[in-house]
């Protein structure tokens, strides 16, 4: 019986037994609750009791059908799906398949079988009733999977090979034709084979015998044919059998030449053997061929042994050293020659082998068992790559003579091998692999202690006093057998807790010879510090655990083993303690994500957060104050359930810290159900319990996934944006707190209690396109909507006309908008548009008409423009009289000239003689260099363009500055910010599988070298493929596979190998001049990973220091703060042409609430405030990178003019002065600051809008200490100016031979480090790089030595050395300024000057820029001709030390960089243009 109650439904079998029925009168109070509706009231006396079968929620209706012995029964659900249960005879169920219907619609509880069919089931939902098949059988392939599915409906079909329904099987009622369920798997039809092995060289096969089981009809009568895996087919003989049912058949077997052939690996075949009938194969099985020499063969180490312990029936012959199938192929009747096992096989045993140094010679002993049959055959020692000379000692020992072995490495083992003489691959068994160590002393030995290690290894090595080397004893003259102290050079971490157990990992030199050396040897102050054998590394590292301390103390780590060793940092042991736990509350399902206050939490190796005693709280991360991990789920608890939190697995340290599992959050109901295929609608959930939700998704779950996040807007209200999707009904998953909401009781995990349904984006329109209006009037429209099934609400639209927004109200379907503002536009023509959520739809224009009032103000245009002619027409008459009064004042002017020219020369001589020696005594040699990161220097050197400019910042950026945060807090932030940089790659979740599987895939064709090389030179030869797509394209490529640097250098040099061959035709000399193709810039980017390494390590320091005198030379004297100009440059363009007077002064500085000591700054009196500021920026921050300085905006000056007197300094107040309408910047001569003064500087509480960078302040409107100098300035200052002194500007170019001469000696140090080559870091790459370029000159027949020379400075001094002399931004965390730029310019120039073979024709006309250093240019040609020289010297690198070189480099910065979002990158070029064949 099964019966239907509410929403819950109880199959109830019933016994076989009578029911006492009878008829009983019915009272009024049961008419009412409806047994009034019976048609026969009846009632039961003694009512029926019964276990219920399967109790689940969301059933609507049942129907039960018996098949085969088995009772199947179909629920239908309130989701539109069937539950289909097997029952079996015990009640238990047996297989679940859940069968989509009609999703999201609640089955009826009418179902019934169709009449003409029963494999059919009626279902019936609201809208519609569906012809349901029962089973769907075809989907198993074999006997074995069509039983294993527990499916009663269905059974194996013998003669048609298929699991099928009964109904679908031929003669399926007949006996042995459909094998059911209730049958079991076992009479699946099978069947065995004589024989089942055959040897490949025994005598041919004629016939093999089939015994078929199973569920098989008879087969006598019937045509069968035996089919072999080959595709033979060959007629079967039956034969009757009166002893069982199997049935018997003899096949013919194949002849030899059609036997399967064997695989390079392997030592046999499997022939698959087939019974066919009616064209159907029915039953199979296998017949292996195997070949007993070819074992041998294939396990030439181990042959004997090989042969023996083959499965096949095989036995090894002694004598001839082969396997074979029959004993009789041996011909021998010696004893000993066939051996039964392989026990017997004569076979190296392992002894032990005095170790041997590397290239000494001897002889090695090799033991040998049962071997006396070989005691008279010469044999043959295979040690290596190398072959020995074997003699017999006696019947059981072998002597190798004359062994001679080296390494370079540490040690190396060797495996000896026997074989015998003149026999190609015949070796004597090796099963356990006897070796020789042969080891080198000078190698993996970087100190005494490891060193003396090795005198337990067996090996001959001490320590040199002489050389501080570990040598052989042979070759030391003086040993030190006592090594120096431990020196402690690491140790993590640096804290634990009191009561011990941390892990603390030492690291150093000369820890111990062995472990027993420091096994009591590591304390930390009085505290003991037990080590781990196992992770104990000779020499180099010692863990140990820590006892317990009396209390918090901090002290250095002491270990002890000849002498004593202290470490530099110090241990501590705290007391961490636990506070508060926050939220304290959350859902049982778990994923709430808490906060653990508290003090030394951070400290120690091991942590461990537990609830209630049994779970974990995962995801932990922990602070010096605080803990964070996330809940984990708890179903069945309560309130106030305990924390524990476990430091190295000891004791709990919370305080009674209690957490509370509430009930899981209820969704009741999501309203509306339907959306846009834009997404942004706004869905609302309602149910409980939403304030435990720290986080809620809303994840689509169809075709693709899809989410939004949603926003908990009271305890009962959730609102979720939907999210973009296609058009269709999908399943909404709910995640809160990142665990997938589930309800009490479900039918499935798969299965979704909400839909959404999406429909196509709501269409709007309106007949008018094209709406006139004019300015000042109201403007109302209508807006008609096409017919949707969204049923949006009006509150839903929003209208905007242009950035107007307009008051809407819905008629009967149509939208009035309406816009009751004046509507004042520099636009003439502003567009319509409706916005639903995402949505948004352009479906009309407003021209904007010209009111009255423009008419007007267009007449009064005119008449001021008349105006202004006639004053014009006055104002040159009075000019022409001022121009001979100003004719007589320069004939005086002229006069006050000369003596200022002669006061400058006098001036300009004695800078020469004095500044060239001051730099070298203030230049500040210990500031830190402030190296870039190896990934901001690629992302920089790469996509130059993409680098953030922090000068760019505005200072809106800073309004938000806690007044409270320290100095160090306001930083610039991290030195670059690039999705290249970025761990996750941003792509939507409803398309990242698919992204992520197609970059794999596109991934897979850039390794393939033809498609690549096809693939650059394509892309080059379209038209729209401008140069900046190609230099990012070989940098995304460089990226790409920057974890392949050895295939991505092969790929540049076949592109190199084509542009030769291109420029070949041309003009030789002009090829990498410029940066035109890809492979020209994956070159420069090639060169840029390569150099890197000498770059930080060698050249770093030079060029850092040039940069620090250049700046300080250029600080020595005035600079103009707007235009950048200075007195001392090397740029004639950026020379201060004017003389301005100007006194260095000392001022005393504080820096209040940073925690900073006064400091001493020398600035200028001429310097601007903002001036003043940066060099006092630069006093207190000399020694951090550049990107964490304040910012001058950022900081105020106050000066103490006395005691009770304050003011703070800016550029701009009401006491600036304004000389021909531009107002000066204040100086410090201007707001009268005297030497020594005191300052204070602090941070601003926030930003007070007044000035923002000087260098960006209008010059029609400020000025610094010079005004314009143009012709058309000069006609209109005013005569107070006139008695200004003017001299000419070119007087003023000796600075620039005062600034070269100071900076001289910095400029060839930096020179001097790139032009020579260094014996501990030689410039590999290079080295190989200009090798290939002489070898494809070789190639071509290019003899000119000018060419090649060209092509090597093309590619290396132009392409990269000239690229980080004029960026040193890309290097080093440090402010690049326009003025700097200029002067690392000239320097540029001279190197670009010094590796050009051409001769330099200067003269008195010639540029400044090439003038400055005209006579260093020669002594700077020689070195890099030297240099050329030198690299040519070098020794040839192989392919294989390069490759080496490159995997290196590869390693070391390994997962640097985001490869998916640089093959994205890559992969839309290849969108762009694959419509191109090469694509095809």
């Amino acid at each position: 019986m099964a019966r239907v109650a509410g929403n819950f439904i109880t199959l109830i079998k019933m016994e076989e037994n009578y029911l006492e029925v009878e008829f009983l009168q019915l009272q009024n109070e049961q008419l009412d609750c409806g047994a009034a509706h019976l048609q026969h009231p009846l009632s039961i006396k003694n009512p029926l009791k019964a276990k219920p079968i399967l109790i689940e929620k969301g059933l609507s209706s049942v129907a039960v059908s018996s098949v085969n012995n088995h009772t199947v029964v179909f629920l239908g659900t309130a989701r539109g799906q069937l539950l289909k249960l097997n029952i079996r005879s015990d009640l238990s169920i047996g297989k679940r398949e859940l069968i989509p219907v009609a999703p999201g619609e609640p089955v009826h509880h009418l179902m019934h079988f169709d009449p003409m069919d029963e494999t059919y089931l009626y279902v019936m939902t609201r809208y519609q009733v569906s012809r349901v098949k029962v089973a769907t059988c075809d989907q198993y392939q074999s006997c074995q999977e069509c039983l294993s599915a527990d499916d009663a409906y269905c059974g194996w079909c013998t003669l048609e090979s298929r699991c099928s329904l009964q109904q679908e099987c031929v003669n399926s009622s007949k006996s042995l034709f459909w094998t059911t369920l209730s049958s079991g798997i076992q009479l699946c039809p099978s069947m065995n084979i004589v024989p089942s092995e055959i040897h490949v060289a025994s005598k041919a096969q004629l016939n093999i015998g089939l015994t078929i089981n199973g569920n098989v009809p008879q087969l006598m009568g019937r045509e069968v044919h035996c089919v072999y895996g080959n595709g033979e087919k060959m007629p079967a003989t039956l034969y009757e059998n009166k002893s069982s049912q199997s049935q018997l058949v003899h096949c013919p077997f194949l002849q030899k030449n059609k036997y399967s052939t064997f695989l390079l690996d392997q030592d046999h075949s499997v022939l698959t053997v087939a019974i066919e009938v009616l064209n159907r194969l029915i039953v199979w099985g296998n017949v292996t061929i195997y070949d007993c020499a070819r074992t041998g063969q294939l396990h030439t180490k181990t042959a004997c042994r090989s042969c023996l312990q083959t499965k096949w029936a095989c036995s090894w012959c002694v004598s001839k050293h082969q396997c074979v199938s029959d004993r009789a192929e041996c011909g021998s009747a010696i004893i000993n020659d066939i051996p039964e096992n392989f026990t017997q096989c004569p076979q190296m045993i392992p002894k032990y082998i005095t170790p041997m140094t590397t290239g000494s010679i001897r002889n090695i002993p090799v033991s040998l068992i049962n071997s006396e049959l070989l005691e008279h055959s010469r044999l043959r020692c295979d040690i290596g790559d190398h072959r020995y000379e074997a003699r017999w000692l006696n019947h059981s020992m072998v002597q190798c003579m004359g062994v001679g072995l080296s390494t370079s490495n540490r040690s190396q083992l060797f495996t000896i091998h026997l074989s015998l003489s003149g026999e190609q691959e015949k070796f004597i068994d090796n099963p356990s692999t006897t070796s020789v160590e042969v080891y080198n002393c000078e190698s993996g030995s970087s100190d005494c202690s490891a060193c003396w290690a090795r005198e337990d290894q067996g090996h001959q090595c001490v320590w040199c006093w002489s050389s501080q080397s570990c040598k052989l004893r042979a070759e030391c003259g003086q040993i030190q057998e006592n090594c120096p102290a431990p020196e402690i050079q690491q140790m993590e971490p640096l804290s634990g807790p009191v009561d011990g157990g941390t892990l603390l990992i030492i690291r150093g030199r000369n820890l111990g010879r062995r472990f027993s050396d420091i096994v009591e040897g590591v304390h930390i102050g009085e505290v003991s510090c037990i080590p781990v054998q196992e992770s104990y590394i000779i020499s180099k590292q010692i863990v140990c655990r820590t006892s317990p301390a009396d209390g918090e103390f901090s002290d250095s780590v002491r270990v002890r083993v000849q002498e004593e060793g202290y470490s530099k940092q110090r241990f501590s042991f705290l007391l961490p303690e636990v506070y508060t736990i926050y939220p304290d509350r959350g859902p049982r399902a778990g994923g709430t994500k808490v906060t653990i206050n508290g003090t030394n939490l951070h400290t120690g190796t091991a942590v461990r957060v537990t609830v209630n005693g049994s779970k974990d709280c995962t995801d932990l991360k922990r602070t010096q104050n605080s803990i964070s991990c996330v809940m984990p789920a708890l179903p069945g608890a309560g309130a106030a359930i305990p924390i524990c939190v476990q430091f190295e697995k000891k004791y709990c340290v919370s305080r009674n810290m209690t957490f509370s599992y509430r009930e899981n959050p209820f969704i009741a109901s999501i309203s509306p159900n339907t959306s846009y295929v834009s997404g942004g609608r706004r869905i609302t959930i309602k149910g409980q319990r939403f304030s435990l939700a720290q986080s809620v998704l809303m994840v689509l779950r169809g075709n693709g996934k899809a989410q939004s996040v949603c926003v908990v807007e009271s305890d009962s209200l959730l609102i979720c944006p939907s999210p973009a999707y296609l058009v269709s009904t999908v399943n909404v998953d709910f995640y809160i707190n990142g665990i997938q909401y589930q309800e009490a009781v479900t039918l499935s995990r798969d299965s979704a209690a909400f839909t959404l349904q999406y429909y196509s984006d709501p269409h709007f329109y309106r007949k008018e396109k094209l709406i006139k209006h004019h300015q000042g009037e109201p403007l109302t429209l209508v807006i008609e909507k096409i017919q949707d099934s969204l049923n949006l609400a009006p509150e839903e639209y929003k209208v905007m006309i242009g950035s107007f927004p307009c008051e809407i109200y819905v008629v009967k379907g149509k939208i009035h908008c309406a816009v009751n503002v004046s509507m004042e536009s520099e636009e003439r023509q502003l567009p319509v548009i409706v916005r639903v959520g995402k949505y948004n739809e352009t479906i009309a224009m407003v021209q904007l008409g010209e009111s009255e009032i423009s008419i007007v103000v267009s007449i009064v245009v005119c008449v001021v423009l008349l105006l202004a002619c006639a004053i014009a027409l006055v104002v040159f008459c009075t000019k022409s009289r001022r121009a001979e009064r100003y004719r007589q004042k320069t004939l005086l002017q002229m006069e006050e000239m000369e003596a200022q020219i002669r006061e400058e020369i006098r001036k300009g001589f004695a800078e020469l003689q004095t500044d060239m020696t001051d730099l070298t005594k203030e230049l500040n040699r210990s500031q830190g260099i402030p190296f870039l990161e190896y990934k901001y220097f690629v992302i920089r050197t790469f996509f130059p363009k993409c680098s953030i400019d922090y000068e760019c910042q505005t200072p809106e950026r800073f309004q938000q500055m806690n007044s409270q945060s320290s100095v160090a807090a306001i930083s610039r932030g991290p030195p670059e910010i690039h999705p290249l940089l970025q761990p996750d790659w941003k792509v939507p979740e409803n398309c990242r599988h698919n992204m992520e599987e197609g970059i794999s895939l596109f991934s897979l064709l850039l390794n393939n070298k033809h498609f690549l090389v096809t693939f650059v030179h394509a892309l080059e030869q379209q038209k729209d493929f401008a140069v900046r797509d190609r230099c990012n394209l070989a940098s995304l490529l460089t990226i790409a596979l920057h974890s392949k640097l050895e295939y991505y250098t092969s790929i540049m040099k076949d592109l190199l190998v084509d542009l030769i061959d291109a420029s070949a035709s041309k003009n030789p000399k002009l090829m990498l001049r410029r940066t035109e193709s890809v492979v020209e810039k994956m070159l420069t980017n090639w060169m840029s990973i390569c150099m890197y390494s000498f770059l930080k390590e060698t050249v770093g320091e030079p060029f850092f220091l040039l940069l620090c005198a250049m700046k300080q030379q250029i600080n020595k004297g005035s600079v103009d703060a707007i235009t950048g100009k200075a007195r001392y440059t090397l740029n004639e363009e950026w020379l201060l042409r004017e003389n301005i007077e100007a006194r260095p002064m000392n001022l005393n500085v504080s820096f209040q609430g940073c925690g900073m000591d006064s400091i001493t700054v020398r600035v200028m009196d001429s310097d601007s405030i903002s001036q003043v500021k940066e060099k006092i920026l630069e006093g207190f921050y000399k020694n951090v990178p550049f990107s964490q300085w304040p910012r001058v905006e950022d900081v105020d000056l106050e000066w103490f003019a006395a005691s009770s007197d304050s003011r703070i300094l800016r550029d701009l107040d009401n006491t600036s002065v304004v000389e021909d309408g531009r107002k000066k910047l204040n100086t410090v001569a201007h707001c009268k600051v005297p030497d020594g003064a005191s300052l204070a500087m602090s941070m601003k509480d926030k930003w007070d809008g007044t000035l923002g960078r000087v260098k960006d302040l209008d010059t029609e409107k400020y000025f610094h200490l010079v005004l314009p100098n143009d012709e058309l300035v000069e006609t209109k200052r005013s005569h107070k100016h006139s008695h200004r002194k003017k001299v000419l500007p070119e007087i003023y170019l000796t600075r620039l031979l005062s600034t070269k001469g100071t900076l001289q000696k910095f400029l060839d140090d930096l020179f001097r480090v790139v032009l020579s080559i260094h014996a501990v870091k030689p410039p590999f790459a290079v080295k190989y790089f200009f090798d290939f370029l002489e070898e494809q000159a070789e190639k071509r027949g290019t003899t000119d030595p000018d060419t090649l020379h060209i092509w090597k400075t093309n590619s290396l001094p132009l392409r990269f050395w000239v690229n980080i002399l004029k960026n040193p931004q890309f290097v080093f965390d440090v402010e690049k300024t326009d003025h700097m730029d200029a002067c690392l310019s000239v320097i540029a120039q001279a190197f670009i000057d010094a590796c050009s073979i051409s001769d330099l024709q200067l003269g008195k006309d010639s540029p400044t820029n090439k003038l400055l250093y005209a006579k260093e240019i020669p002594e700077y040609k020689k070195a890099v001709q030297k240099y050329y020289r030198e690299i040519q010297e070098m020794v040839t690198l192989s392919e294989q030390e390069m490759n080496a070189h490159l995997a290196e480099e590869s390693w070391k910065y390994r997962n640097e960089f985001n490869t998916n979002f640089a093959m994205g990158e890559i992969y839309k070029y290849a969108k762009r243009y694959r419509s191109q064949p090469f694509l095809h």
